[in-house]
């Protein structure tokens, strides 16, 4: 398997290529976004947590949108799963991906778990991870999580991304030794 890997702010992010609920395909190659692609790895249908903060990034899409941000929302569920998501949880209008390949996951630097016995967790599954990417494909912003719990919140993602923009706030984090 693939290696964990770090995905540094101001360098280019790794290729995805993904399929999205109700057809179609998403490539982070392809996006052309004003400022961001906001990518949210969730960690699947098991996932309470996971539910509340999608409704959330689905009801603050639009303030997205007019901000300049694209956003997709992925996990490694399969097809099926990933369908009963969308439905189960109102989702409908938010481009929900599925299917990512656990190496991949780890490409980008998300962390992965094995599912506990006796839960309706999947065997294997990455944690949860937000990017902010820019128009030039490199990473301007990111949070990997090891945990469910403690996410950030989509209304000072949202903030962020309109002070980034508007006072052309450089990219942090990008050094890796002393």
């Amino acid at each position: 398997m693939t290696q964990h890997a770090v995905v540094l702010p101001r360098q280019k992010v790794p290729a995805l290529n993904l399929s999205l609920v109700g057809g179609g395909t998403w490539s982070m190659d392809a996006q052309t976004p004003e400022h961001f692609t906001m990518l949210v790895f969730y960690r699947g249908y098991h996932c309470p947590i996971c539910k509340t903060q999608l409704n959330d990034l689905l009801a603050k899409k639009e303030d997205f949108a007019k901000a300049g941000v694209n956003v997709i929302a992925i996990s490694s569920n399969p097809e099926e799963l990933a369908e009963k998501t969308v439905e189960e949880w109102g989702l409908e209008g938010l481009d929900v991906a599925h299917s990512l390949d656990l190496g991949d996951a780890l490409e980008w630097g998300l962390h992965l778990s094995a599912g506990r016995e006796g839960t309706p967790e999947p065997e294997l599954f990455s944690e949860p991870g937000l990017f902010l990417v820019r128009a030039d494909g490199t990473l301007y912003f990111s949070s990997i999580q090891t945990m469910p719990f403690a996410r950030p919140q989509f209304s000072d993602i949202l903030g962020a991304a309109k002070f980034v923009v508007d006072k052309d706030y450089p990219a942090r984090g990008e050094l890796v030794s002393l």
